[in-house]
């Protein structure tokens, strides 16, 4: 089974919502920081 890591992925959706919804930029980057925070704190599931 292919376990891939959850940051990348983030990462790369939240790219493409930036290139698709560029006026959601600062909603998208919180979003994603908090994520990755919580992720980071949670032992990086």
């Amino acid at each position: 089974m292919i376990q891939l890591s959850l940051q990348p992925i983030l990462a790369l959706v939240a790219g493409i919502l930036i290139l698709v919804q560029p006026k959601f930029l600062n909603y998208i980057v919180a979003i994603y920081l908090i994520v990755v925070g919580i992720l980071g704190l949670a032992g990086g599931l």
